[in-house]
Formats: C-alpha cells, structure tokens, sequence
C-alpha cells in the first residue's frame, strides 16, 4: 500500500463523483487498467487512497500492444508498481500486430474484460479524462456522427460479458492528473507513440486543442466536455423515446409485434406523428438489427423516406440484400 498521503481536492471531488454518480458499490472487486502514463497513475493513486473507505479489492491491469521498443520494460515497470503496493498485477500482450489505433483499442478492451472475467473483477476502470472526452467529442464531430458519437465516453457501460466499465475522471482535465503525478512524484512512463502524429487523436491533442485554447476559449476541454455530458442524457431520452415510437410501431392490427418469418414491419401512420428525430432514431435502430457495420446517415434516410413515400416504393438493397417496401400502411423490411 502507498504511504499514508494528504487528502487533496482532487481526492474529495473523485470520492465525492463516485458516491454521487454511483460508478462502485463497497467492497467491490476493481481491475484498473495502468499503461503507466499520467491519466492512469493519478487513477490508481486515487483508488488507493479512497481503498481504506470502500473497502475495494483492487487489480492492475496491463496491456502490451507491441508497437514500441521499450514496451516490455513499460510492462516491467508497471507490474514493479504493483508490486510496490501490493496488488495484484495481470499482463496481456497482444501476439501479433495491431494495424490500427482502432485495432488496439477493440484488442484492449477484450483483453482486460478476460482478465476481469477470469479473476471475478466486478468492474474495469480506465483513466479517461475530461481531455479525452474532448478529443474523442472533436473526432467523431469531425467524422459526421450523430449525438451519439459526440456523446462517447460515458462514465459507465456494460460490456457484453455483463461486467461494467467505469470512467471515473472525467471530470479531470489531463493537466490535472499531470500536477496530480508531480505532487506525488509519482514515476510516469512516456508513451513516445503519444507523439506520433500520423494518428488522428495525436493531431486534434497537439495541434487542434492548443489552437482552440489559444484563440477561442482556454477551457476549450472541460467546455467539450461539459457538452459530452449533456448530449449523453439527452441521447438517452431519445434512445428511449425511439424503443417506445418503435414498439407502437410494430405492433399489428390486432396488437401482434411486426415481426414475420421474414421480414420486420412498422405501421407508417404511427411513424407519420412522431418528431423527425424519433423517426430517425426508430430506422437506425431497425438497420443495426440487419446490418453488419453502423448504419450511415444516407441509409437511414432511405428508409425513413418510405414513412410519407407512395404505395409500392421500395429502396434499392441494403448491403446484406434487404430490401424496404411500402405496402399500403406498412414498411416492409425484407
């Protein structure tokens, strides 16, 4: 365990964040991913000290992707963290290479949750900061997603396997955990891929979000942050909204669900009532029923098209082959 450490702001506002936002319960059992950078060491330092008024059982968690020289003796130095603390450490290294920083992230994320899942961890805890949220907020607006792109990095969500991942920091900007790691000198291993700006979230980190700072509002991050925040309940509500539009919708003339052997229906005059967002929502969620990747903004509106469009219009083949029809006061989806 750490030496007995003063109880900061920072200490009182994650304590606080947890016990109001109910991200743990006592007594639980936490695999924290540690890659050794300074978001993630401020988070372990955190839960250690909160330890003793939670009652937690605490796990590091590390994940090799190979892409550096020096990432064997990152892994060293971390477990040798650990150690010093005394908690249990678990290592995954990636066994061949990762093409992408989408690759890395889908990789990472199945590593820790079979760690978890192997070693009975309640929850995964990752160190995403306020700057994270963001970068990732600038990237996704910049890639054309919706609100719920732009309202990525949630504070928790349940994974496949029903364990859940937890972001307690974000609230934090990444020059807090930095001053946070200088306070407790606590030995940070630089990542030199941070610097590497062929990936597109090292660009919007080191060119974009200074430019903005600079020339538009120095609290660009915890701004972008706090619209993250408001966007996440908002895109619930829809979500919500749209699952009850879309029960209505499917419900037949005898108060059957639209489902055939096969095909999916929905009664357009329900549709023809609903809010132009809602509508959107129902289709987007029809389309990610039958198709494999996310559906795009132009496939949605396709379908959404068949709410007013004539008797007999159909859209050309979704990729798959499905094909939506219009039958008097019906979609069908094919």
């Amino acid at each position: 365990m750490p030496d007995r450490t003063p109880w900061t702001p920072l200490h009182a506002k994650i304590h606080r964040t947890i016990r109001l936002r109910h991200l743990f319960e006592r007594n639980q059992r936490l695999l924290v991913a540690v890659s050794g950078g300074q978001d993630s060491l401020c988070l372990i330092k955190l839960l250690l000290d909160l330890q003793p008024k939670w009652g937690w059982e605490l796990g590091i968690a590390h994940c090799d992707h190979r892409w550096r020289p020096d990432s064997q003796a990152n892994a060293i130095h971390v477990e040798n963290l650990a150690k010093n603390w005394g908690v249990s450490f678990y290592l995954q290294t990636t066994h061949e290479p990762l093409k992408s920083e989408a690759a890395a992230r889908d990789w990472r994320y199945q590593a820790l949750s079979t760690i978890a899942c192997d070693n009975q961890f309640h929850n995964i805890v990752t160190g995403h900061t306020a700057s994270d949220r963001a970068e990732t907020l600038l990237y996704n607006l910049i890639r054309g997603t919706g609100a719920d792109g732009l309202q990525a990095l949630t504070w928790q969500r349940l994974l496949d396997n029903g364990i859940m991942l937890v972001r307690p920091l974000l609230e934090i900007t990444r020059r807090q955990t930095g001053q946070f790691c200088q306070d407790f000198q606590l030995p940070i291993w630089e990542d030199s891929t941070n610097q590497e700006l062929k990936f597109a979230r090292n660009r919007i980190r080191q060119q974009i979000i200074p430019y903005l700072q600079e020339n538009f509002n120095p609290q660009v991050e915890s701004a972008l942050a706090q619209t993250a925040e408001i966007l996440q309940a908002e895109v619930e509500y829809l979500e919500q909204a749209a699952h009850q539009l879309r029960e209505e919708a499917m419900a037949g003339d005898e108060g059957g669900i639209g489902y055939t052997l096969h095909s999916i229906k929905l009664n357009r005059r329900v549709l023809q009532k609903a809010p132009l967002a809602l509508q959107r929502r129902v289709m987007r969620q029809i389309l990610q029923e039958i198709l494999e990747s996310a559906p795009s903004f132009e496939q949605i509106e396709k379908l959404k098209a068949l709410i007013t469009a004539p008797n007999r219009s159909q859209t050309d083949p979704f990729p798959g082959g499905a094909i939506a029809q219009v039958e008097g006061d019906w979609i069908y989806l094919k």
